[in-house]
């Protein structure tokens, strides 16, 4: 659990990071569209490192339970906001890696799905 959150804390701080590098130097670099991008990454993995603090604090998941669901996120946000990041920030094209960001997002759906799986297996036993 403790590894979970080392890795949640250290997404976190970089989501921090990411946010005040496109605020502040990209705002001259990428296009409107490129600054809008690059943003929705680090909005969709700040909102998954909040879901990440939530399941690794919460007592009602076994810790299997919470390392399947953040291996999930983990992998949503390396592929979803890692992708853009990286065309955003180099020459990579986006036709080159088109499947990789849809990817994180299905990483991110089944994250969820998961915890949904749970929440109702608890639900059902009371």
């Amino acid at each position: 659990m403790f590894k979970n959150l080392i890795i949640t804390s250290f997404l976190g701080l970089s989501t921090v990071v990411l946010g005040a590098f496109a605020a502040h130097a990209l705002k001259e670099v990428l296009t409107l569209e490129g600054l809008q991008s690059f943003k929705t990454a680090v909005t969709y993995q700040m909102y998954h490192v909040i879901i990440l603090l939530f399941i690794n604090t919460y007592g009602g998941f076994s810790n299997q339970d919470k390392n399947w669901i953040s291996y999930f996120l983990f992998a949503g946000i390396l592929f979803f906001s890692g992708s853009i990041y990286l065309i955003q920030l180099t020459t990579i094209k986006a036709k080159s890696i088109w499947f990789v960001t849809p990817l994180g997002g299905l990483f991110f759906c089944i994250g969820w799905v998961l915890m949904i799986v749970k929440f109702i297996k608890k639900l059902i036993k009371k």
